[in-house]
């Protein structure tokens, strides 16, 4: 089940279907905001849904117990980071750019249905154990639910007779494993005296998902600058490719052979359409006084084309009223089908700020009022306010809150129940028989809660410290609930689509401007040139290779990794075939599949100080994701005896792994021992926090849980590690050099999810040439040792015939279906060498920042188990002290 990049936005917005979908990316305002100044962020971001009210009426399998079960999926959770700068190129050229990174899991409704549809609540894994759901499946043909002649629900035995009443409505949800969005955006204008022009465009990118997107700004400012006009035209072409989740029983008719495709190669029904957005966004702003600020905006989208979410069904319940002559209660036949929204959306909004500051308070006072409506139906007021206001020593807290209220989409439905005979035929369709519903269903509908009446409220504060040195660090939380009750004038959905969510984040920037100021008055850009060259950096694949020079001294920097497998199945230092790999794999066990190619990319942050001369504390928080696919292997036993499992083998083969969060949190010192202005040599004595998911699980058939997703693909290690390591340094005029030995000791057996890493041990030498006064080359030796994985998942049988194992406290199993699920298939030794290149602005507003690249080539792989071969590894660093 995956969850589309529309979806995301949705979820996120408080204004969850009007003003989410009218700012797509890159669509009614500039991707990348305002540039004021030279600057450098860098935002981490947890957002949080809280459980569903999910209830319905059932019996078990012998048909005795009425049961009403309670039990919750794990919500939608969402981690992202963002990183922002810009530069001014020239007194008039500014350039701005933006990175965001989300990864989504969890649960989230797929359609809704009557409370009584929930029928039969037992359902069998393939060992035999009972799995208990806590939502009906979407079902075609006859269900339990039964009508009286009022078209009141029934929950009815198998010979039709009603059991129980049960009027309410409840979700049908489905559990999505992980996936990535990935958006890169960019901003270049151009300033006159009383003029700006800009241009910009990005691009939004997921498996099933991908816009682009590009506008053009004009900013006029009159009357000595009181008055500002701003006028932003944009355009988004959005596509969706998204595989139809295996799990959904849907009918098909016209419209769906005309919108999705079959592949026999893959067994999978794929939707595809395109999407085009056409925005103009208008605005006024003046300043009344030197206290007072009132602005307005106008702004208009055309969209045409595909704008449904291929992963929402609508159920339809056909009752034919003559039945109701001889039967008191009917049973109504079942369709559901994918929704269906109009292929044109008009939107338009009108909105209005005024920003007030109080003197005697040193405060400022900022409230918004939106109105904004479409050609849907759905009308919708938002406001908000909020209070800014400085405490004194660089600190602000900023209290905020938010009302919003909309009216329902004139398509939304939560489902549909057709008074009439549903009528069928035998009708072929590009060659494939199918029973296709013949009676006239509406052109569009949904039953989306978010398309829904409601309301919603939020609040929030945000903390903010600034630091002399143009540094601030700021954090903030949200809490958001949605309901039905809280519309205005009342008539919104019913309380089972109710929910909340929180919204925590946290954010370093970096003023540029304010650091050029520092060094300047300081010392002169050449005093702040070579007290930032003090020493000898290494490659930027090399961490903890530098000391700050003094007491007092403090650097910011960020640190990107990205490592690369792929290619040939590596079984020691010899590469294997499929039949290799179906013998001997897996233990014994079958092997269905095996690795295709893997990716991973990291972003870190270093922040250090030097407390002294002798020693620098440094802490790294990390964002990690992951992605790996995967490949049927030739010649593998075949899944037929496998039952509906086979559907999780090609699931996994026909979608790719992906994993993403917050990684684990280093915490380190560095202690000089000796140096003399040619050599240098420090210890480093680190810890790692377990603060990264180890227990991140895949979802299987009918959205049950399949088990943990691969070792590798984890985000952590899950134990506290101890990391020690040892540097020497030297230089003479152009040359420089410098030699390392690192290790990571797990200090820990075992971590929640019931292994460890292996230790890791790794040695490296590196020298450098001087090219120029910023510029430097450099070349790497590096020997690594990973030890193999201790343990193994909580329940699982390594040892075992059988290819499926469960999980302690759950009644599922998954599949061990290639060697990325044993631990023998993980650890190694590893030889490579590096070609890298660093550049330091010598003079200037940025003079000392550095950049810093460096290519990791493996030589050779000697791995355990079978492992995929490795491409190599980039990583590019940047970095500022003050």
């Amino acid at each position: 089940m995956a969850v589309t990049n529309r979806q995301k936005q949705e979820c996120l917005s408080i204004n969850a279907l009007t003003t989410a979908a009218l700012l797509l990316p890159g669509l009614m305002s500039p991707a990348v905001h305002a540039v004021e100044g030279d600057e450098v962020d860098f935002q981490y971001s947890h957002y949080q849904e809280g459980k569903r009210n999910l209830s319905y009426a059932g019996y078990d399998n012998d048909g005795a117990n009425i049961v009403i079960p309670g039990k919750s999926f794990n919500p939608i959770e969402v981690d992202s980071i963002k990183g922002h700068g810009s530069y001014s190129l020239s007194d008039r050229i500014k350039f701005a750019f933006n990175y965001v990174q989300d990864t989504w899991g969890g649960a989230t409704p797929v359609s809704t249905a009557p409370a009584a549809f929930g029928g039969n609540i037992q359902s069998y894994d393939i060992s035999g154990n009972v799995v208990t759901g806590a939502t009906p499946f979407t079902i075609t043909g006859q269900g339990e639910l039964l009508f009286d002649k009022n078209y009141n629900t029934y929950l009815g035995d198998y010979d039709g007779n009603p059991v129980s009443s049960e009027k309410g409505t409840t979700h049908v949800m489905s559990t999505a494993s992980p996936e990535t969005r990935k958006q890169g955006d960019f901003k270049l204008s151009y300033d006159w005296d009383e003029a700006t022009v800009s241009v910009g465009g990005g691009i939004s990118v997921e498996d099933d998902y991908e816009s682009r997107f590009g506008n053009l700004g004009l900013r006029w400012d009159l009357n000595q600058k009181h008055t500002t006009l701003n006028l932003d035209l944009s355009y988004t072409n959005s596509t969706t490719n998204a595989v139809i989740d295996h799990d959904l029983y849907y009918s098909r008719d016209k419209w769906f052979y005309e919108h999705v495709t079959f592949n026999e190669e893959t067994l999978a029904n794929t939707v595809s359409g395109t999407k085009q957005d056409w925005g103009v966004h208008a605005g006024v702003s003046q300043v009344i006084n030197k206290s007072a600020l009132v602005s307005a905006d106008f702004n208009y989208t055309r969209s045409i084309g595909y704008m449904a979410n291929p992963y929402k069904l609508t159920q339809f319940f056909f009752v034919d009223p003559a039945e109701f002559q001889s039967n008191e209660f009917v049973r109504p036949n079942v369709d559901a089908f994918l929704e269906r929204r109009p292929e044109v959306r008009n939107q338009w909004g009108v909105g209005g700020r005024y920003v007030q500051y109080i003197n005697p308070l040193d405060a400022a006072l900022h409230f918004d009022y939106r109105f904004s409506a479409d050609d849907w139906g759905i009308q919708a007021h938002t406001f908000e306010a909020d209070w800014v206001q400085p405490l004194g020593s660089g600190w602000t807290v900023t209290p905020s809150v938010r009302y919003y209220s909309q009216d329902a989409a004139d398509f939304y439905t939560p489902f549909v129940v057709l008074k009439e005979k549903r009528e069928r035929g035998e009708i072929l369709v590009n060659g494939n028989p199918g029973n296709i519903t013949t009676n006239k269903l509406p052109s569009a509908f949904s039953s989306d809660h978010r398309l829904s009446g409601y309301g919603a409220i939020s609040g929030g504060v945000t903390v903010t410290k600034q630091f002399a040195k143009g540094l601030t660090l700021e954090t903030g939380f949200e809490y958001y609930t949605h309901q039905g009750s809280m519309k205005t004038g009342g008539g919104g959905e019913g309380a089972y689509a109710d929910f909340d969510y929180w919204l925590a984040n946290a954010a370093l920037k970096v003023d540029l401007n304010a650091l050029a100021l520092n060094a300047t008055t300081s010392s002169g850009h050449a005093g702040h040139h070579d007290h930032h060259a003090h020493g000898v950096h290494a490659p930027a694949g090399v961490m903890f290779d530098h000391m700050l020079p003094k007491a007092g001294d403090f650097m910011v920097g960020y640190r990107y990794m990205w490592n690369s497998q792929s290619g040939a199945m590596l079984n020691g230092t010899d590469r294997v075939t499929d039949p290799a790999i179906v013998s001997g794999g897996c233990n014994g066990n079958p092997c269905y599949l095996t690795p295709d190619s893997m990716a991973m990319n990291m972003h870190m942050l270093d922040l250090m100080i030097a407390p002294t001369d002798w020693l620098t504390l440094m802490l790294m928080p990390q964002f990690t994701d992951m992605d790996m696919d995967m490949r049927r292997l030739d010649g593998a036993p075949s899944t037929g005896s496998l039952g509906n499992e086979s559907q999780h083998i090609v699931h996994h083969s026909q979608n790719g792994h992906e994993t993403g969060g917050i990684g684990d949190l280093g915490m380190y010192a560095l202690f000089k021992l000796f140096d003399n202005g040619v050599h240098h040599i420090h210890v480093t004595a680190g810890l790692s926090a377990p603060t990264a998911d180890v227990n991140i699980k895949m979802r299987r058939n009918h959205g049950l849980d399949g088990g943990f997703i691969h070792y590798g693909m984890q985000l952590g290690s899950g134990t506290w590690d101890f990391k020690p390591s040892i540097t020497y340094a030297g230089h003479i005029d152009e040359f420089s050099w410098g030699a390392q030995a690192n290790g990571t000791v797990r200090m820990e057996n075992q971590n929640k999810s019931s292994y460890a890493l292996g230790d890791l041990f790794q040695a490296t030498a590196w020298g450098s040439y001087h090219l120029n006064s910023w510029l430097t080359a450099s070349v790497r030796g590096v020997y690594t040792i990973q030890g193999g994985i201790k343990g193994h998942y909580v329940g699982a049988n390594s040892d075992s015939t059988n290819p499926f194992y469960n999980l302690d406290g759950s009644t599922t199993s998954i599949l061990k279906f290639g060697p990325q699920d044993y631990p023998s298939s993980y650890g190694g030794k590893y030889w490579d060498v590096g070609f890298g290149l660093s550049a330091m602005v010598p003079s200037g507003d940025l003079a000392g920042n550095r950049v810093s690249v460096e290519w990791l080539q493996p030589v050779e792989d000697d791995v355990n188990g079978y492992q995929l071969e490795r491409d190599g590894a980039l990583s590019a660093t940047w970095s500022m002290a003050f």
